[in-house]
């Protein structure tokens, strides 16, 4: 199992780094007083659903119970556990900013008064022996968001692309349009199996049906076009630091054409490695 503890300083962007590794299959947890730590990787490890990734955030708004967590770490330590500590830092003027801007409280700040530079200043001090421990460490004081996810993803899986999760929907046009859709492709310009005898019971899944789609001029111009556009454009969704991206195909009753495409593009993107599933919405229905 894959156990990676996250902390660092209030403000440099944990909440957005655990949003980042849930896109890349964590299991995560956020503020989790550092006593239970140890207790919590045991209920992983003995879920009846293997756990491969976790993550667990801990930090200082657990106040006291924070000074706890050197203690925990060595108990996994001294119990063969093995874990990786992810360190979020940027400069105190960064951190400064940031809680002026959200106009968010500092867990520190009663402390001292509710001067912001000295709640940071401390807050450093506290954190500065698990920095020094820390197995990964990100400076986020240039970074935004999107580029944040980008360093996080190539931390822990290597491939920005295999953050971005793809869902091909086939579905018809008069049972509307998928909500969730980010992308809709229409094929009812292609020829049409319903209208051949033998094929009108099938699905876009037999053979015999995407054959005839396929087999036509204008199909083999759509989809080099179409796989074409979807390459070009996944790359920039995952520069934009898109989780999930919805590609929608329909035909008319959403049964052959667009389970055709949509399941060609599918498979397109599997063979390329791509985080990817399909769905197709109205094949049963009449």
């Amino acid at each position: 199992m894959e156990f990676l503890v996250v902390t660092g300083l209030s403000g440099a962007g944990k909440s957005r780094a655990v949003d980042a590794l849930e896109d890349i299959g964590f299991y995560c947890v956020d503020n989790i007083p550092p006593d239970l730590i140890p207790t919590f990787y045991t209920l992983c490890q003995n879920a009846r659903k293997k756990m491969e990734r976790v993550a667990v955030v801990t930090d200082i708004r657990g106040g006291d119970l924070f000074g706890t967590l050197s203690n925990s770490l060595e108990e996994l330590k001294r119990e063969g556990r093995n874990y990786k500590i992810l360190f979020l830092d940027a400069a105190d003027y960064v951190l400064v900013n940031r809680y002026k801007e959200t106009r968010r409280r500092h867990p520190l700040a009663e402390l001292h008064g509710g001067a912001l530079e000295q709640a940071v200043k401390l807050e450093r001090e506290i954190l500065r022996p698990v920095k020094e421990c820390a197995d990964y460490i990100v400076d986020t004081s240039l970074l935004s968001p999107a580029q944040l996810k980008e360093r996080i993803t190539n931390l822990f899986l290597g491939d920005m692309q295999q953050a971005l999760m793809i869902h091909c929907v086939s579905f018809g046009f008069k049972y509307g349009i998928p909500s969730e859709a980010d992308l809709v492709f229409d094929v009812r310009c292609l020829p049409n199996p319903y209208y051949v005898e033998e094929l009108k019971p099938l699905t876009g899944l037999d053979e015999p049906v995407s054959s005839y789609v396929l087999k036509w001029e204008q199909t083999q111009g759509f989809v080099k076009r179409f796989l074409d556009m979807i390459d070009y454009m996944i790359p920039l969704y995952c520069d934009e630091g898109k989780s999930q991206l919805v590609i929608a195909v329909g035909c008319t009753g959403g049964k052959h054409r667009s389970v055709t495409l949509a399941q060609l593009l599918y498979n397109h993107l599997q063979e390329k490695k791509m985080r990817v599933s399909v769905n197709h919405r109205d094949i049963r229905k009449l």
